[in-house]
């Protein structure tokens, strides 16, 4: 929606706005999940942040999915492993991004449903990726690491069934808000 008003102050604002909702949106509904590797969780942070890369686009989008859910791990005792929290915001946006580009941005019920699911199938591989690392970084072993993340992947799948269904929801509920919001204006 504003891939193309990268550095309007509408876009910084709303950047802001995003960040502000995500960090909101894994603090306010938060609910813990036993894993091996971890403390996972289920809640809304992945799915505000590809609803803010699918309207914001790659950068700005990215930008508050860094701020959101970096920031609240980073303030909320996952300090050690905000980097890979990190990493895969990027990961997830450069990999749907593309894909929105493939489409050439026409963002039809499909287009952002097939969007979302392959956000929703990303970050189950880069949460499992991140939860090895994790379990390597406390001194586990490879194999055991390995097996360890697979069996701590019940929240991360929860978070992607959510941002699968959820995100084409949020961005047509708030393309049309900002719709109307511009028409009023104008």
């Amino acid at each position: 929606m504003l891939r193309d008003q990268q550095n309007t102050l509408r876009a910084v604002i709303l950047t802001g706005l995003f960040a502000a909702l995500i960090y909101i949106g894994v603090w306010v509904l938060r609910i813990p999940i036993p894993a091996m590797v971890g403390r996972p969780f289920i809640h809304f942070g992945n799915t505000l942040t590809v609803t803010a890369i699918l309207f914001l686009g790659k950068r700005n989008g990215m930008l508050a999915g860094l701020i959101g859910l970096g920031g609240f791990d980073i303030l909320n005792g996952y300090l050690a492993v905000s980097w890979l929290t990190m990493l895969e915001v990027i990961v997830v946006a450069l990999i749907i991004s593309g894909l929105f580009k493939a489409f050439g941005y026409v963002d039809s019920k499909r287009n952002i449903t097939i969007l979302a699911i392959t956000a929703g199938v990303t970050k189950v591989f880069t949460s499992y990726l991140a939860s090895i690392i994790e379990a390597l970084m406390v001194g586990t072993s490879f194999k055991t690491a390995l097996v360890a993340s697979f069996f701590s992947l019940p929240a991360t799948v929860v978070n992607s069934i959510s941002t699968a269904i959820c995100a084409p929801f949020l961005y047509f509920s708030i393309k049309k808000i900002y719709a109307l919001v511009q028409t009023r204006r104008g």
